[in-house]
């Protein structure tokens, strides 16, 4: 193979897998981020359940005002059963007491539906807190896991960008500007391979001319459809 066509073929490789890099590293942080936010949901949950409960235990503190005030009605008018002179008066008062005491019943059955509220409520948000911790926990291990994940790309990238430029050191001038110049719109196709006789970068098959001259080697080759560098891939590489 030509060197300089040798050189285009590493140069692209090199530049592939420095692309896959920064991709790699941000699924190893979409793990942790799915259960940060998990995490976050139930915490808003939790605030939530708080807002609930407090807002259930101002309602009982009112009835509960709300039932003294009742009770103390209810005591007056036993009193002013014995200041009544006619029965007319009587039958207001008991009318009063009825309807006092009615109200009382319905203010005690509210007190209690409000305190099985807050039951429930309480045990939602133990459970929550609970659950919280848990996710909390995990985060810490998958954030090693993450960190330790992310080391380890970065020393690999760090790999490639030395024998990179390692490689550029020795490479042609007028040959790097060529292959920057297909590379602004190839991205990292600008070297692709030729595969049954078409270029793996617009998938367009070659004429036998140009297919020969790329067995050969001996030139840099550019597909006639789309302008990529063309090589030939050894037999066992394309199997």
């Amino acid at each position: 193979m030509n060197k300089y066509l040798e050189d285009l073929v590493k140069l692209s490789k090199f530049d592939t897998q420095i692309s896959m890099f920064e991709p790699q590293i941000e699924r190893e942080k979409a793990k942790l981020a799915t259960f940060v936010e998990t995490a976050e949901a139930i915490k808003q949950s939790i605030n939530k359940t708080y807002a609930e409960i407090d807002d259930v235990k101002s309602k009982r503190t009112k009835n509960n005002i709300h039932l003294s005030e009742l009770k103390n009605k209810l005591e007056d008018i036993s009193k002013k059963h014995n200041l009544v002179q006619n029965e007319k008066e009587v039958k207001a008062l008991q009318l009063e007491e009825e309807i006092t005491k009615e109200q009382i019943s319905f203010a005690n059955e509210e007190i209690q539906r409000l305190d099985q509220i807050t039951e429930v409520k309480e045990i939602e948000l133990k459970e929550s807190q609970e659950k919280l911790a848990n996710e909390e926990a995990e985060i810490k291990d998958i954030q090693v896991a993450v960190d330790n994940q992310i080391e380890e790309i970065n020393n690999q990238r760090n790999v490639v960008y030395h024998e990179r430029s390692e490689l550029l050191e020795k490479f042609d001038n007028k040959i790097l500007t060529f292959y920057e110049k297909i590379k602004r719109w190839a991205k990292e196709s600008a070297v692709v391979p030729v595969k049954k006789q078409s270029c793996y970068g617009c998938f367009m098959k070659i004429n036998d001319k140009t297919y020969a001259e790329v067995i050969k080697s001996e030139e840099i080759i550019n597909c006639p459809h789309c302008g990529r560098i063309l090589y030939k891939e050894d037999e066992t590489v394309e199997a």
